[in-house]
């Protein structure tokens, strides 16, 4: 398959479906639906004090569901396949997740990619969902939504997490095929599963050209001792990146608050890799740690004046868009075929928000300059 970037449609309040059309022009191989209970930033930093987008939006945690904005999306499309990225498997039952993406697909007239991933602590936790065991309740839960979409009756099912007793799920899929299973992975035994069952997958961290290579030899080495297709699973990417239109634009963006809570989602040993201490200590795991309630402005005060802006560089493609594509190009090369260019940079506050926009946009077209016919 030829490379082409994704494009993401912001699933938070004020929604903006209005951007739906433009996005089913053609440029995008398909549109990537989050799926969150609360974001990744604390409330102690959502404020004016810290950022002007605290202005235009009184939290960053006004999340629609996901399935559902999908569902509308599906309606107002006509072309753009469209991916949630990702739906946990903790908060939604097996047979919820099977009915509903059939659903959708139906909607979507075959357009619907079912994104699956094994959840954060910050979406679960919280509402008294049970976030253990995790990666084994994602594996039995693909066992599930595929036995009810190949199943042509009632079946039964005796698992750890699940157990259906002469269940059925009779509605067809759309022209007869199921909608693809795209899973998020990047622990051996993610990778493991995503081989087995995906149809697409993405890491939910890959930090080098060779890190992306070596989990996506994973992920087909799987498939293969699975007896399947390994070169039939797409290989996405969420590339964060920081971008900005010169390098005074670069180190004003570095400097913002929000973009330096970027290294919150960033493990102590990742970045001990890179010969840095985290500023939230030793033992920090990223995002698997955040708990936006519970981290105080003290805390992420103190954490904001030990981030050092070469902190972030080290852990993410930085630069012009052009130099930005350029290092995407590198995990083309690796194996790469759907990237969405994430700039972290519209985080810098409401006027960067729109220089970003276009930034994105510029990357976007250079790297299919670069490798667009790449197969």
């Amino acid at each position: 398959m030829r490379v082409q970037p994704a494009a993401f449609l912001r699933t938070t309040l004020p929604l903006d479906l209005s951007r739906l059309q433009q996005l089913d022009s053609g440029r995008y191989h398909s549109i990537w639906l989050p799926d969150h209970m609360v974001s990744f930033w604390p409330d102690s930093i959502w404020t004016p004090e810290f950022t002007d987008l605290a202005i235009a939006s009184p939290s960053p945690h006004r999340h629609l569901d996901g399935m559902a904005v999908a569902a509308a999306a599906a309606v107002l499309t006509e072309n753009v396949p469209l991916v949630t990225s990702v739906v946990d498997t903790v908060r939604r039952h097996p047979a919820s997740l099977a009915q509903s993406a059939l659903t959708i697909d139906h909607l979507a007239n075959g357009r619907f990619i079912l994104g699956l991933g094994s959840g954060e602590r910050e979406n679960i936790e919280p509402y008294g969902f049970d976030f253990s065991r995790p990666v084994s309740r994602l594996e039995e839960a693909l066992q599930v939504i595929r036995l009810l979409w190949d199943s042509d009756g009632p079946v039964d099912f005796e698992g750890r997490f699940y157990r259906l007793r002469h269940a059925r799920l009779d509605t067809e899929p759309y022209d007869g095929t199921p909608p693809p299973v795209w899973i998020g992975a990047s622990g051996p035994r993610s990778l493991e599963i995503a081989g087995r069952y995906a149809d697409g997958w993405w890491p939910a961290g890959a930090w080098t050209p060779e890190d992306y290579a070596t989990k996506l030899a994973a992920v087909r080495n799987a498939a293969e001792r699975a007896g399947r297709d390994p070169l039939a699973i797409t290989p996405c990417f969420i590339q964060v990146c920081v971008i900005g239109r010169d390098e005074a634009a670069l180190a004003e963006v570095l400097e913002a608050p929000l973009v330096k809570s970027f290294l919150l989602q960033v493990s102590a040993e990742l970045l001990g890799e890179n010969g840095f201490e985290h500023p939230m200590g030793s033992d920090w795991r990223g995002f698997h740690d955040i708990d936006p309630a519970v981290l105080t402005r003290e805390r992420i005060v103190d954490f904001l004046g030990r981030v050092e802006p070469e902190m972030i560089l080290a852990v993410v493609p930085h630069g012009t868009p052009s130099q930005v594509a350029r290092i995407v190009a590198d995990y083309v090369d690796a194996g790469l075929r759907v990237p969405k260019i994430l700039d972290y940079g519209a985080m810098a506050g409401l006027d960067h928000a729109a220089a970003s926009a276009a930034n994105v946009l510029a990357a976007e077209d250079e790297l299919l300059a670069l490798c667009g016919d790449v197969r």
